[in-house]
């Protein structure tokens, strides 16, 4: 077995890395600092003084947590009392034993996905040691902006759901796999729609998204839906009547692709491929536009009461399988630690046990990849099991648009090819993967 390589980390100068620490995040702390202070007024409608108070006081945290960023300070331990901040704390401890004591942890010295984690959960802290506005969510503007920036593509895609399930039960085996294809598709390219790497900036999607899917097709560098869909089938086939047939997707983005997975989530359920679907988000506020309950449940409410019938029809039956058990939103805190996935049977043995029970788990987004593959640089050809370090819960499936410099599983020559024609195509979300890894 080759070595494990380098994580990817700020120190490596001209990396995408890089250029996220030193430029994009201290961005992302200038826009929830400012975010704050233009709802100033409501705070102060809200709260009196208070708010005004709770106010200042987390901008003064957010600007000295973006002066550490920018000055390259050590890491220092977390103090909020939420309960995950023991596991941050040996985290950080951790990563100094690394070093062997050499070196502080630092924002530019430490891997990149253990800063970026460590800063979302640094502007958690200031939030909530701030009452009485600890409950304020400052991404939640950006989540629903690209919610209705996004309303024409939304309505395209209940529209075509609702026509979809009419004579759902009517369509043959291959007709079948043609619209799991086509669904799964929709959801994977919804991944782009991100906040965190536009930082904020509107990244709605504004056409019909199944008119292009054809002409995106290309872009998929790998393409594993043949082997999820042999999965699915069979085990439909050979499914006893009691038997529960458990699909898992760990959530990434709010707002339009967050539409995109419960789009495809509905059709596994109306087409008999699965008997119930476990959704994972976030417990806090996390890299701008991911999913928590609250977004899950807003969703889910501003469909229902739309004026457009199919969009209203889609809220009623998702608030109905949430009802019925067969649809189930969980928020374990591991999804916001700064922990690799192949940690978790140590880390969150319950959650762990949880995933066991699935009979596949789709990963959505970039940081999922990330934490599957350990953010580190890989050469292209890698296998994506070997990455994935013994983490097998139940088969997994990463769907993801290339966000960010860790790719594995790509045929030889694949990579470097495309380094020389497009030399940004690790990061501009022009790309995507289908990729599963089936073994237990």
């Amino acid at each position: 077995m080759a070595a494990v390589p380098a994580s990817l980390a700020g120190r490596f100068k001209g990396s995408f890395a890089y250029f996220t620490i030193k430029d994009r995040m201290p961005q992302i702390l200038t826009r929830v600092i400012d975010t704050l202070h233009r709802h100033k007024n409501e705070f102060f409608e809200e709260h009196g003084e208070k708010g005004i108070e709770a106010e200042k006081s987390a901008i003064a945290l957010l600007s000295k947590l973006r002066n550490e960023l920018q000055t390259d300070k050590p890491l220092v331990p977390m103090n909020d009392g939420l309960p995950d901040i023991p596991l941050w704390n040996q985290y950080l401890e951790y990563q100094r034993n690394l070093s062997d004591g050499n070196e502080q942890p630092s924002w530019f010295q430490s891997p990149w996905l253990y800063v970026e984690c460590y800063m979302y959960r640094r502007i958690h802290e200031a939030v909530i040691q701030n009452p009485p506005i600890d409950d304020y969510d400052v991404f939640k503007e950006g989540k629903v902006q690209n919610f209705f920036e996004s309303q024409q593509a939304i309505i395209a895609l209940c529209t075509y759901l609702q026509e979809l399930l009419k004579n759902i039960e009517d369509l043959d085996e291959k007709q079948l796999q043609e619209e799991f294809f086509k669904l799964l598709q929709v959801s994977l390219w919804g991944n782009k729609c991100d906040l965190s790497i536009s930082v904020g900036e509107d990244n709605s999607q504004k056409v019909n998204p199944f008119k292009s899917l054809d002409d995106m097709k290309p872009f998929i560098l790998v393409d594993d839906m043949e082997s999820l869909w042999s999965l699915l089938i069979n085990s439909k086939k050979r499914r006893t009547s009691k038997e529960v047939i458990r699909v898992d997707v760990v959530l990434d983005n709010a707002g339009y692709e967050l539409i995109t997975d419960l789009v495809l989530a509905d059709f596994l359920l109306s087409s008999k491929l699965v008997t119930e679907i476990h959704f994972h988000g976030k417990c806090i506020p996390w890299y701008i536009s991911d999913t928590t309950k609250r977004d899950f449940n807003w969703a889910i409410k501003q469909l229902q009461s739309a004026n457009n019938k199919w969009m209203s029809r889609c809220g009623i039956n998702w608030e109905g399988s949430i009802e019925k058990g067969v649809w189930v939103y969980h928020d374990h805190m591991f999804w916001t630690l700064p922990h690799e996935f192949c940690s978790m049977p140590q880390v969150a043995t319950d959650l762990f046990a949880e995933l066991q029970k699935s009979n596949l788990i789709i990963f959505k987004g970039d940081l999922n990849y990330r934490k599957l593959t350990r953010d580190r640089k890989w050469e292209f050809t890698v296998p994506f099991h070997q990455t994935l370090n013994k983490f097998h819960p139940a088969p997994l499936c990463s769907l993801r648009t290339l966000k960010s410099d860790v790719q594995v599983g790509l045929k030889p020559g694949q990579g470097e090819q495309l380094m020389t024609s497009e030399p940004e195509w690790m990061i501009s979300g022009k790309y995507a993967v289908v990729q599963f890894d089936a073994s237990l």
